[in-house]
């Protein structure tokens, strides 16, 4: 039949969703599910809800379908986490062997690292307190800890070393240093502290989602780790130089 007809009695036209394109991987069909989060959203939450959530999809998927890993953004940031626990690590090497060479001792590096986990306990209770994700700049601020907090102890240990080389005895040696040094170890933590409030309340503007977990870190680092630091330093200390002392008698008498 000639001339002109209406569409609808050659085809039914109807609107269906239907993808723009195909794409296949190693063969395959495969199709991509991205996202974009706000600016002041935590990535490390959202890759944590999202990854909650393809994992009560597996069980639901059709038969044959194969959830890849998450990528983009989320994969640098775990590689990105990889390569700052490497550097958290060679960096407590670092700072050990640059002790060492300096105290001549092995034990006494090791009781002055002690101070550091300390620090870690202080860092997370206050990213606890504030809910506050572990991120990329919290762990830059664990990196920063690991130079500060060890500072205060340093000072610490040297000035006791010193009172020994005098002739002073150890526990009268602990206890004149740990007097000494209180008062400006208290100083300095309480100015990079104060120093770093503006960060920890969000002065910063836009720049928050960044410098706000760092200086929590940072500041819950330093209020656990300098009030540990002069007791338990001290004490280990203490038993550390006394158990060399009671040997040195022992050979000293034999």
């Amino acid at each position: 039949m000639a001339g002109i007809r209406p569409l609808t009695s050659l085809a039914d036209v109807e609107i269906a969703l239907v993808p723009t394109k195909v794409t296949t991987q190693d063969g395959d069909r495969a199709a991509t599910v991205s996202l974009t989060p706000k600016a002041d959203a935590s990535l490390t939450t959202i890759t944590m809800d999202v990854s909650k959530e393809l994992d009560n999809l597996k069980d639901k998927m059709p038969l044959g379908t194969t959830l890849l890993p998450l990528g983009g953004v989320s994969a640098d940031q775990a590689e990105s986490f990889n390569q700052l626990f490497l550097a958290l690590l060679a960096a407590i090497c670092i700072v050990y062997l640059i002790m060492v060479a300096t105290f001549r001792s092995l034990m006494q590096p090791l009781v002055l690292l002690i101070s550091i986990p300390f620090a870690a306990t202080g860092a997370f209770v206050a990213l606890l307190i504030t809910n506050t994700a572990l991120g990329l700049p919290a762990l830059i601020g664990m990196l920063l800890l690991v130079g500060i907090v060890v500072t205060n102890a340093i000072v610490l240990i040297d000035l006791i070393n010193q009172y020994r080389v005098q002739g002073v005895p150890l526990e009268e040696a602990i206890m004149d240093g740990a007097r000494q040094r209180l008062r400006p170890i208290l100083m300095t933590a309480l100015a990079t502290i104060g120093a770093l409030m503006p960060l920890v309340l969000g002065f910063t503007g836009s720049g928050g989602f960044i410098s706000q977990p760092l200086g929590i870190v940072v500041v819950g680092g330093l209020f656990s780790s300098t009030l540990l630091t002069l007791v338990i330093v001290p004490v280990l200390y203490r038993l550390t130089e006394g158990r060399k002392e009671r040997r040195a008698l022992k050979k000293a008498t034999a």
